[in-house]
């Protein structure tokens, strides 16, 4: 467990006595098999080593509010746990992009209300989707999907993405009326 947390692959705080407590979620995460579980452990890991080590396009990041961050982190963990149930099969397909939709309305309507610019908000979009599609890509290789398979897979988490981005997109339009 230390190693995972000092690797970023498990969240952690520590008590004022140094003892390391961990969030039930990132352990029932760290439990779930197949490769909805894989996929959402490794997208979350992922992304929050990018964010708290400064790398790949997130500058944009640093200009977020902390209240901000909490608001929009739910419906971040929800749309990487969607993107797993699409790719496993879980639910039916019209129902997950449903969620999808909706989610990409309420991120969109939440960085409009605490006046995002379009700027900032495109470069978050982006990197949680390049992020998502390199998770992706290790998710293939891990699995050791077939060329077809690993590219249909991606085609699917980028129209879920897709959809997020439009979701936002039409949010900012109506902020603008």
């Amino acid at each position: 467990m230390r190693r995972w947390a000092d690797s970023g692959q498990i969240r952690c705080f520590r008590t004022p006595g140094g003892h390391r407590r961990f969030a039930e979620e990132d352990l029932l995460s760290l439990t779930r098999e197949g490769p909805a579980g894989d996929l959402r452990s490794a997208a979350v890991t992922q992304i929050r080593r990018k964010l708290h080590a400064g790398r790949g396009g997130t500058s944009w990041y640093q200009e977020i509010e902390e209240s901000e961050r909490e608001a929009l982190r739910p419906l971040g963990r929800r749309l990487v746990e969607l993107v797993g149930e699409y790719i496993a099969g879980r639910r039916p397909r019209a129902e997950i992009e449903n969620e999808v939709d909706e989610i990409g309305r309420h991120y969109g309507e939440l960085l409009v209300e605490r006046d995002t610019p379009l700027l900032r908000a495109m470069e978050a979009f982006t990197f949680f989707r390049r992020s998502l599609d390199e998770t992706a890509k290790q998710m293939a290789e891990r699995n050791r999907m077939d060329a077809r398979e690993a590219a249909d897979a991606r085609e699917r988490i980028g129209g879920l993405a897709d959809r997020v981005l439009l979701g936002v997109s039409a949010a900012y339009d109506d902020g603008q009326d």
